[in-house]
């Protein structure tokens, strides 16, 4: 009995986990090639999107609007930002301004 519990509660938690990665996916932004992948990108309120640097170069993530602002990430670094109001965001690295791309908020 100890072990059909412990097995449910085992395969429960791991539909749990499984559920929750294509969401994480969904909101990954990488940069890589000196641009921003995908360019545009739509989430509810409440999401979260985060940056990946996967180029060998650093690069930032700034909102133009100035709601968000990520210090210089080298290869491999993250940054993350929770968009808690409606809105179109537009951003760019800071150190090579022809990389640009949005967030749009529903």
């Amino acid at each position: 009995m100890m072990f059909r519990r412990l097995l449910t509660y085992a395969i429960a938690a791991g539909a749990l986990l499984f559920a929750a990665v294509p969401a994480i996916a969904d909101n990954l932004v990488v940069m890589k090639n000196f641009d921003y992948s995908p360019m545009a990108l739509t989430i509810p309120v409440g999401g979260t999107v985060i940056w990946k640097n996967l180029d060998g170069e650093p690069h930032t993530v700034v909102s133009v609007e100035g709601a968000f602002r990520s210090g210089a990430l080298d290869q491999n670094d993250t940054f993350s930002f929770t968009f808690k109001k409606a809105g179109t965001y537009k951003y760019v690295c800071s150190i090579h301004p022809k990389m640009m791309a949005t967030i749009t908020v529903k």
